[in-house]
This record gives structure tokens, sequence and C-alpha cells, in this order.
């Protein structure tokens, strides 16, 4: 019997590949294009953004680099939420209920994983989710339209920009759920998937009081896209429109116990005519949304109109952190900037103009390398130097003296120790105790301060209490209250 009819006849398979298979190099590239196929490449471009956002905050947050308090107050929120409580922030107020301040019970969505996993870097690794999952839709639509190299050069534009950037090195924010609402129900207002952006819009009224506007101006997109009357769209205009008003008018004030809208002095001032955003400004903040984002390509597309909500309370605001590049504020607009400029590729691609072809052709790479450019002086950059790895010796030092503070004492804190106390404490805000003499003080020693003024300080604060130091490190002071006159 010959070797091939010995082998049929055991009924084990010949030398070589499996029956019904090619050769393993084949096989290999068959799996490979399964990875990076088309399907797949707006995943993984999420995956490799969710990363470096991820190990951008975890640093920064190991460092004790936190900028200012929110990301107190949300983790006081999320806990709250966690343990089936009112959504309390004593850090705005003791007692305050942060319904009265920003509507976003959206956050309740993270009780859940903060029960399992307690602590503020749930928080800051779920807004590195948010962002990156935003990174889908963006590159999905980009690659559908104008094909894989083109639409990833989008997607990593997208997730790289300057605008997403800033927001992960600000803490945590409740627009991070906005971003990729936002993003999927633009994606679905490109494919003409009217239900879908209505059901991905709707829920932005649960984000932000003043989102509901936005949701708004995606029904109106879909109008306008679909070129006839959608009982949904319309409804998504009334629907995110009253959402706004009766929030703003009625849940608001109802939880503050105001009577009002804190915000209004925003926009309105204080005692007088409000000073507006210097023209100057807002024409520098426009071409860094525009044009390093587009190339200024996104203004041949409808969908800039859900970036109009944001842009006009900003604008009409003297409020000077609304101004600017700076902080979280930015991040809604950088997928409807991108979408736009998906959007606008094919038609320009096409355009009698010639030199508007060509333009179209070569934005695709310019706007990733322009990103990319950007991003040598955007937090990102910091991933690429050696120190951030290493933990500041007083931050190590700082945690230790915080440390010695017991579990579920009052304290006063400002922005350094807070992020170290909320998950176990209950913290306020310093100077804002309204009455209360809290057990700890902890607070960061600046410019030079020492612990015997921080000390003189608090006496002040709290007159009828006697405290004293017990400790400092890292620039920071932990004062304990020993007993009351």
């Amino acid at each position: 019997m010959d070797t091939a009819a010995a082998t049929a006849a055991s009924g084990r398979a010949p030398y070589g590949p499996a029956a019904g298979t090619g050769p393993a190099p084949a096989r290999l590239r068959t799996r490979t294009t399964a990875l990076l196929g088309p399907r797949l490449v707006p995943y993984w471009t999420a995956a490799f953004l969710f990363a470096v956002f991820a190990a951008v905050s975890a640093l920064r947050f190991r460092a004790m680099a936190t900028s200012s308090w929110d990301l107190g107050i949300f983790e006081q929120v999320v806990r709250a939420y966690a343990h089936l409580r009112a959504p309390v922030a004593d850090l705005k107020g003791p007692g305050t209920n942060i319904l009265g301040d920003h509507f976003s019970p959206v956050l309740a969505l993270l009780a859940p994983l903060y029960r399992v996993f307690p602590g503020a870097l749930t928080l800051l690794f779920a807004q590195a989710f948010l962002f990156a999952l935003s990174a889908v839709p963006v590159t999905r639509a980009a690659t559908r339209l104008l094909g894989r190299g083109r639409g990833l050069a989008v997607g990593v534009a997208y997730g790289l920009s300057w605008g997403l950037q800033k927001a992960v090195d600000f803490d945590f924010h409740e627009i991070a759920f906005a971003v990729p609402l936002i993003a999927f129900a633009l994606e679905a207002v490109l494919r003409g998937r009217w239900t879908a952006a209505v059901c991905w819009a709707a829920p932005l009224v649960l984000v932000k009081e003043d989102l509901g506007v936005t949701a708004a101006a995606v029904g109106v997109l879909v109008l306008i896209r679909a070129r006839r009357a959608v009982p949904l769209a319309v409804g998504l205009v009334v629907f995110g429109l009253a959402a706004t008003a009766v929030t703003l008018g009625v849940i608001v004030p109802g939880f503050n116990g105001s009577g009002s809208y804190e915000y209004w002095n925003k926009l309105s001032g204080e005692g007088g005519p409000a000073p507006r955003i210097p023209p100057d400004t807002a024409v520098r903040t426009l071409l860094w949304l525009l044009l390093p984002t587009s190339g200024l390509l996104a203004l041949r597309s409808p969908l800039l109109l859900a970036a109009l909500p944001t842009l006009g309370w900003r604008f009409v605001s003297h409020e000077p952190h609304y101004w600017g590049i700076d902080w979280h504020y930015n991040a809604v607009l950088m997928p409807v900037v991108f979408l736009a400029l998906a959007d606008a590729l094919p038609r320009a691609l096409v355009s009698v103009r010639p030199w508007v072809r060509t333009y179209a052709h070569h934005l695709p790479a310019a706007v990733l390398a322009a990103a990319l450019a950007l991003t040598t002086t955007l937090p990102l950059a910091r991933l690429t130097e050696a120190a951030t790895y290493r933990k500041p010796p007083s931050a190590t030092a700082a945690e230790h003296l915080l440390e010695r503070i017991p579990d579920g004492a009052t304290v006063e804190a400002d922005i350094r120790p807070i992020s170290r106390l909320t998950g176990r404490t209950r913290v306020f805000w310093t100077g804002n105790t309204q009455g209360i003499d809290p057990d700890y003080i902890a607070v960061e020693l600046r410019d030079g301060r020492t612990p015997e003024e921080a000390l003189a300080d608090a006496r002040k604060r709290h007159p009828r209490a006697v405290y004293g130091v017990v400790g400092a490190a890292g620039d920071v002071v932990v004062i304990e209250r020993t007993g009351r006159l």
C-alpha cells in the first residue's frame, strides 16, 4: 500500500495543511486582513485612544496633578448614587444636591461601576472610554464615505484633536457622555437612519441642561437631510427645546431652592451690563475649531448646525473660562466638526474646480499631520517624557500624610487633597463649610506659606473650635480639630 493509501486507510490527514485550507502564510494573511479589515478599523482606533487617554489621566492622578475641584465634586455625586442616596456634592456647599447646579442624572450610570471599583480613577477611566468610544462612529463614517486610508486619517486626527486632549487633561466632566452621543447621532444622520439619530440625540437632555438645544439641532438636521417631515425628528426638536426650558425654569431651581438657575449670571452679568467676548478672541476660537480640524471645509456641511447651540451660549457669555481653547468646553464640538469634514469631502473630491479637488484630496493627510504636530504641545506629549512615569516624592509624602485622616471624617480641603479624600470622607471646600467645624483641614501650602500660617487661617475660619497641626508633607498640611471653645 502506498503512503497516500495508507494514510487514507488510517483516517489521518496527510502531511501539510489540513484538507480544505491553504498554505499557512495564506491563512496568516487572511487572519491579519480580518483583524485589520475595514469593519474593525474604527474599533482598533478606539482601543488605541482609550489606552493613551487612560494613561494620561492615571499618570496625572498618580502625581496628584489634579487641576480643579470638578473631579472631587463628581466623585461625591457618583458615590452617592452608588449607595442609593441623593446626589449631594458637599464641595458645592454642605448638603447641596447637584441637580440644582447642573442637571446631569446620566452620572447615575457610573454608580454600579463605582460600587465595584470605588475611587476617582473609575471616573477617569470611564471618561477615557467614552471619549475613545466616540471615535468609532467618526472613523466608521469617514471610512464609509472616503475609503479606509482617508477615513482612518480623519478618525485618528479626531482622536488626537486638541479639543479631546484638553478635556482629558481636565480631570472629569459630565460632557464625556455627550461626546459619543453626538457622534453616534450625527453618524446616523449621515447614513439616513433617522430613528437611530433621534434615539442617540434624545438622551442628551440627561447629560446637561443646555444640551437639549443640541438635541433639537440634530432633529433639524434630520429634517434637512430627509427633505421631508419626519415625525420623530419634529418630536425631537420639540422635546429638546421643551426639556431645556423645563430643566432651566423648573427642575434646577426646584432642587437648589433659590427659584432660579445660578448660571444665568454668566450671561447677564451682575450689577451692570455684562462684557462680551472680544471679537479677536471669537475669531481665534473659531479658527482653532475649523482650521486644524477640517481646513475650513467643514463649513460646506450642514452638520455644523449642531455646533451652533454650544458656540452660541459661549460667545454671549462674559465668563472668561468659556473663551478660547482650554478646559473641556470644546470637546462636544469635535465630533461635529470632524463628521462635517467627512460629509463635505466627497462632494469636494468631485468638484468642478480643480483646486478644490486637489485640496480635498490632500486634506485628510493634512488634518492628521496637523493633529500630530499639535500633539507635541498637548497632554498626550507627556507620554513621551520619562518624568511622567516617575511618581513625585512629594505626592507620595502627601498621600501618606492624608492617610492619617480616618474614614468617614469631615474634612475641609482644597484641590490637591480632594482627590485622595472624596472616596472615603465627607469633604467640604475651603471656606465653604457654612458653619460646620470639620474634624480635619487639609490644604496646600502655596507661595511659601507655612503650616503655622495655615493653622492661623483655620482658626479664623472656625473661631469656636480648637485646631492643631498633625503634620506637613509634600506641600500639604493636615490640621486636626482637638476641641471646642
